[in-house]
């Protein structure tokens, strides 16, 4: 119930590469590092990204897999371990096979947190650098404040109207 979502191994508020990643670690651990696992859960809320950031967290499992000794399937397998439930789960399984004792264990959490990361890395903005993370209605004041305001000429008989015209409201406001 982190995310605000019902309960789900799949929440949709959580990067799929991360969670399919962090599902088949889960079941294969012992009890003692399992424990270790629950900070995560509340680090991956949030991290479900864009195409582009799931496609390079996928290619980073492949890598993490590789680093570990697994090699990519063969065949028609090499086509689907690219996907985003895939290769998390095929990095878990080669960090399980390299023993999740120790220093395995270690490297597989630290994966986990470089993969969430990349995640909160600064993305490029379309917006200009002026107007980024800033309130809309201070930008505008500031703006207007360069701006000189137009004066305008009031004849001596609209200025004589409108003090009469605020006088009159004063007295209605103290009458009442």
């Amino acid at each position: 119930m982190l995310a605000g979502e019902p309960f789900s191994d799949r929440p949709a508020s959580a990067s799929r590469v991360i969670a399919a990643f962090l599902r088949t670690y889960n079941d294969g651990v012992d009890d003692e590092r399992r424990q270790d696992l629950y900070p995560l859960a509340a680090l991956i809320v949030g991290s479900a990204g864009g195409r582009r950031l799931e496609r390079e967290r996928t290619s980073r499992c492949l890598e993490f897999a590789r680093s570990l000794g697994a090699g990519a399937p063969a065949g028609r397998g090499a086509m689907g371990i690219a996907t985003a439930e895939a290769s998390g789960t095929w990095a878990a399984r080669a960090a399980l096979r390299a023993g999740p004792a120790g220093e395995g264990h270690t490297r597989a959490l630290a994966f986990v947190q470089e993969l969430v990361e990349l995640g909160t890395q600064a993305r490029p903005s379309r917006w200009p650098a002026w107007l980024r993370g800033r309130d809309p209605a201070a930008v505008v004041e500031e703006a207007l404040a360069h701006v000189p305001s137009p004066r305008r000429e009031t004849s001596p008989t609209v200025q004589a109207q409108g003090e009469a015209h605020g006088a009159a409201r004063r007295r209605i406001h103290i009458g009442s």
